[in-house]
């Protein structure tokens, strides 16, 4: 069975039942921003997923909510202005997903509550400086992205015991992303893995980094990011016919072609971000909302990939994938 779409199946009937919130008694009318590194198209399911949960909690938008979104489509140097221009807007809070996005938030408002989701480690990135109190106007969900990249590349060994190199694919531009390749780095040296890497500083690198995988071997590493997520399917298609294996943070990859992903559920992040908007919109401050951490992680295998790459998934490594595309 899919356990990844019993877990989402088993998400949507907890939630079934009515909230008794402040939305549904008051009859006020509330004002969300939402800033997105990514495009539109990539979100959608997550964007969807935070709008059933907000009407679940009385949020109807289009009633008594009105909802206005950012989308930078993998362009940061445009998120300070979008973030500047959700401000405008006077909105009651703003969600931001991915630490570029949320840092431009902080930058543009020191006092409009913020929500952040599907972050990476909010200290490490200078956001907040503890999770049990962040303190200021930001809180949210977030995860430990260096430990789940040294684990992706756990993965990627047990598929190729003898890899011997790894391509690693980031954005110079996202501050936690020079700790995480230091980390894979650290991991990678005493199993003697010889680490190269790829820059993605913006939309108009991604083909010159795409023809540079025509040179690696090995397998190849990409850090998500609202950047490099909106060229998923170019990567992945890239990486199979150069015939890397590919390990990356989000399901979307390993659909697209990829080989694996292990991450964060994206749906059930984007769910709790609706919960701490309720609790803001009712009263609560921001700063005084602890951080949460990401439950849930899916692994995802595609053995039709796998296939055409002439690789053997083990049997101990398919028995704990959520979801096996074949």
């Amino acid at each position: 069975m899919d356990r990844r779409r019993f877990v989402l199946v088993s998400l949507a009937s907890a939630l079934a039942a009515p909230f008794d919130s402040e939305a549904q008694q008051s009859g006020k009318h509330h004002r969300i921003g939402v800033l997105i590194g990514a495009s539109e198209s990539f979100v959608s399911p997550y964007i969807e997923m935070f709008r059933q949960e907000l009407g679940r909690r009385g949020y109807r938008e289009g009633e008594n909510t009105a909802i206005d979104y950012r989308y930078a489509g993998g362009n940061y140097e445009r998120l300070p202005l979008l973030a500047r221009d959700l401000v405008k807007f006077k909105p009651d809070v703003i969600v931001t997903e991915g630490t570029p996005p949320t840092r431009a938030a902080t930058a543009a408002t020191r006092t409009i509550p913020i929500v952040m989701t599907v972050t990476g480690d909010p200290v490490l990135a200078g956001l907040v400086s503890n999770l049990t109190r962040p303190g200021g106007n930001l809180t949210g969900a977030s995860f430990f992205i260096s430990e789940l990249a040294v684990k992706r590349l756990q993965l990627l060994r047990e598929v190729i015991p003898a890899l011997s190199h790894l391509t690693v694919v980031w954005n110079p531009n996202n501050r936690v992303h020079g700790p995480i390749v230091k980390a894979i780095e650290q991991a990678a040296k005493p199993l003697s893995i010889v680490v190269e890497q790829i820059t993605i500083r913006g939309p108009g690198e991604v083909d010159d980094a795409l023809s540079a995988l025509s040179q690696r071997q090995g397998g190849l590493l990409a850090i998500e990011d609202g950047m490099i997520n909106v060229s998923s399917r170019a990567i992945a298609h890239t990486a199979t016919k150069y015939r890397l294996p590919t390990v990356f943070g989000l399901t979307v990859f390993a659909e697209a072609g990829g080989l694996m992903a292990y991450g964060p559920n994206r749906l059930e992040l984007w769910q709790r971000a609706a919960g701490f908007v309720d609790k803001i919109l009712n009263g609560a401050k921001p700063g005084e909302l602890p951080v949460e951490q990401a439950v849930h992680f899916d692994l995802v295998i595609n053995l039709k990939t796998a296939k055409a790459l002439g690789l053997t998934i083990p049997p101990s490594l398919l028995v704990r994938a959520d979801q096996v595309i074949e």
